[in-house]
C-alpha cells in the first residue's frame, strides 16, 4: 500500500450557500469562504471539498449545471473563485472541486441545442427515446420523481433524467461528450486545484436496451453497469494521472467487492470512494450492523484500495442528530461520533459545522423547506391522498435541509450568517451552539476535533494501521485497535445513553497512564464506560 498526501489528509466539506454571506443577499458566497480559512486552517484540515460553484439555475442548490466553465453569480466571480484557490494554497490547504457530469441543467446550451430538433448535432448528446405504446420508454424511477422520463411534445421523444426533470442526464455513450467533458477537467485542473468529489459518478453507464426494472423503486438499476469502469479508465488515462490529485467518487449501491474495483490501485480509475451502506441501511443509529459494515470493507479493501469515513454531509442529517443523542449528552455524543470517524479506516470527511456539534432542524410547514427532493416526495404522497402533517413528519427526520442549515457563527442575528433573510431557515439554537461559544470553551467540540486531527497527523497507526473489533456482537459497545509496526491504539466507545462495563484480553487491558484522549474529564472506573464516552489508548 503506498503513502500518499491524500491517504494521510482531513477533508472539511463547505458547503458554501450556507457558510458566510458578505454581500447580503441571504445565501453565503466565495469571499465568505475567503474569510473563513483561517477558522478551517485552525481546525486542522488539509483539505476543502467545495460544493458546485458553476453558472445555475440554481434548482437543486447547484448541481443543475447550464456552463461548466464559469461561476454563478450568487457565489461570486471567477476572480473571487481565483482568490480563493490561492488563499487556499497559500495557507498550505488542498482545494478540490465538486464533479457533475451525469447530468446538466435543461438550460445549458447544449441541451438547448439537443431538444430543439432530431437532426441536430448535439441529440445525441443526451438520453432519447421514442415512447412505448404512448408512455415512458420504460419502468425506471428517477431519485427525485416517479418516472426517469420526461416527454418533450416539440420532437415527440422523452429524455431521460435520474434526478430532477431539470437535469437531463448526458449520454456518455457519445465519444464528443466525453471528449467535451475531459477538456473541461484539464480547464480546472489546470487553474491549479487538488481534486475533484465526483457527483455520483457510477450513474454514468446505462443499462443496455433500457430494460423495464423487476423492482423500479429500488433504483440501484441506474449504477454500476457495464462499461462504467471503460469510462473512469479512459478518464484517468487521458486527464487524470497527467495530475498529482485526489478523487473521491460518489458511489451508491456498492458493495465492497464492486467498491474495489472503482479505487484498487492496480485499477487507474479514482483514488477513494463515498459508499452509502451506512446512510441507506441505517436509518438511526444500529451498531451490529455498523461493525459489519466497517469489517466488510476493511477486508474488502485492506492493502489494495482507499476508504473514507464520514456519517453526514450536505445530503444527510447531521450526525448527532441521526446517529447520536443531540439532547442530553449532545457534546459527548459529538465527541464519540467524531473519534469513531477519525480513528476507523480511511479518509475522515467533516461537514462544515459538524466540528461544533450543530444539529438537524424540524420545521413547521413544507413551505420551509427548499430541499427538491423532500417536496416532490411530498406532493407525490400527499397526491395519494394522504394526510400532510403525517407526510411531512415521515419526511423531516432525512431532510437534506437538515444538514443545509445555514453554519451558526455567533449568537447575533442569523447567528452572523448573514445580514439578509436567510435563503434558509436557521436553526433556532444558534444562540447556544456557535462557533464563538466554541472557540471560548476549552472543553468544546471544536477542541476535541483539531486534537484528534492533530494526533492524526502525529501518528501514523491512525492512518495506516491495520484494524481488528474486539467487540463483536456487542450491540452497544465499539472496542477495536489500529497497529503498525509494534505500535497498537485501543479505541472504546460506548454508544449509548446507559454505562457499560466491559472486559478485555489481558495483553490488551489499558493503564490510565496510556490515555491518549478521552471525551470525559475523569475516567469513572476501569471497565466502565459512561454514555457517549471515548477513550483512546496508546497500548
Amino acid at each position: 500500500m503506498k503513502r500518499t498526501w491524500w491517504k494521510e489528509a482531513v477533508v472539511y466539506q463547505v458547503y458554501w450557500r450556507s457558510f458566510l454571506d458578505t454581500d447580503g443577499d441571504g445565501f453565503g458566497d466565495l469571499e465568505g469562504v475567503i474569510q473563513k480559512l483561517d477558522y478551517i486552517k485552525e481546525l486542522g484540515a488539509d483539505v476543502i471539498w467545495l460544493n458546485p460553484i458553476y453558472e445555475s439555475p440554481d434548482l437543486d442548490n447547484g448541481y443543475d449545471i447550464a456552463d461548466y466553465r464559469s461561476v454563478m453569480k450568487k457565489a461570486g466571480t471567477m476572480e473571487t473563485w481565483e482568490k480563493l484557490l490561492n488563499e487556499a494554497h497559500n495557507r498550505g490547504l488542498k482545494f478540490i472541486m465538486d464533479l457533475v457530469v451525469n447530468h446538466t441543467s435543461d438550460q445549458h446550451p447544449w441541451f438547448l441545442e439537443s431538444r430543439s430538433s432530431k437532426d441536430n448535432p448535439k441529440r445525441d448528446w443526451y438520453i432519447w427515446k421514442d415512447p412505448a405504446e404512448g408512455r415512458e420508454p420504460n419502468n425506471w424511477r428517477s431519485y427525485f420523481s416517479p418516472s426517469a422520463w420526461e416527454y418533450d411534445s416539440h420532437t415527440d421523444q422523452y429524455y431521460m433524467h435520474s434526478f430532477a426533470v431539470q437535469q437531463p442526464d448526458l449520454n456518455w455513450e457519445n465519444p464528443e461528450v466525453r471528449e467535451e467533458i475531459y477538456s473541461m477537467m484539464r480547464f480546472w485542473l489546470d487553474k491549479g486545484i487538488d481534486g475533484f468529489r465526483m457527483d455520483v459518478i457510477n450513474l454514468l453507464a446505462k443499462q443496455k436496451g433500457f430494460p423495464d426494472a423487476g423492482q423500479p423503486k429500488n433504483i440501484d438499476y441506474l449504477g454500476n453497469n457495464p462499461g462504467i469502469h471503460e469510462y473512469l479508465k479512459e478518464m484517468n488515462e487521458k486527464v487524470l494521472r497527467h495530475y498529482d490529485v485526489m478523487t473521491v467518487g460518489e458511489i451508491p449501491f456498492v458493495t465492497p467487492e464492486d467498491g474495489l474495483k472503482y479505487v484498487g490501485e492496480d485499477r487507474h480509475e479514482l483514488n477513494t470512494l463515498f459508499h452509502f451502506q451506512v446512510a441507506d441501511d441505517m436509518p438511526s443509529w444500529d451498531m451490529l450492523r455498523y461493525k459489519e459494515i466497517q469489517q466488510t470493507w476493511y477486508e474488502g479493501l485492506h492493502g489494495k484500495g482507499w476508504n473514507s469515513q464520514f456519517l453526514n454531509n450536505h445530503d444527510h442529517t447531521r450526525q448527532v442528530t441521526r446517529y447520536g443523542n443531540d439532547r442530553v449528552y449532545r457534546v459527548e455524543s459529538a465527541k464519540l461520533l467524531a473519534t469513531m470517524v477519525h480513528t476507523l479506516p480511511g479518509m475522515p470527511y467533516i461537514y462544515q459545522g459538524e466540528e461544533i456539534g450543530m444539529t438537524g432542524v424540524r420545521f413547521e410547514t413544507i413551505d420551509e423547506y427548499e430541499d427538491i427532493a423532500m417536496k416532490n416526495k411530498y406532493g407525490e404522497e400527499t397526491g395519494k391522498g394522504r394526510d400532510p402533517q403525517e407526510v411531512l413528519r415521515e419526511l423531516q427526520p432525512l431532510s437534506r435541509d437538515n444538514s443545509r442549515t445555514p453554519m451558526q457563527w455567533n449568537t447575533s442575528k442569523n447567528a452572523g450568517f448573514t445580514s439578509g433573510k436567510p435563503w434558509l431557515s436557521l436553526n433556532p439554537n444558534y444562540k447556544d451552539i456557535n462557533v464563538e461559544n466554541a472557540l471560548n470553551d476549552p472543553h468544546s467540540i471544536f477542541y476535541f476535533y483539531k486534537e484528534l486531527i492533530a494526533l492524526r497527523k502525529e501518528h501514523d497507526v491512525m492512518v495506516y494501521g491495520d484494524y481488528q473489533d474486539l467487540s463483536e456482537g456487542e450491540p452497544y459497545l465499539y472496542i477495536y485497535t489500529r497497529s503498525l509496526n509494534g505500535v497498537t491504539w485501543l479505541i472504546m466507545l460506548n454508544h449509548s445513553d446507559e454505562p457499560h462495563s466491559f472486559s478485555l484480553p489481558a495483553s490488551y487491558t489499558p493503564n490510565e497512564d496510556h490515555l491518549v484522549l478521552g471525551n470525559y474529564s475523569s475516567v469513572n472506573g476501569q471497565n466502565i464506560l459512561q454514555p457517549h464516552e471515548a477513550r483512546i489508548y496508546h497500548l
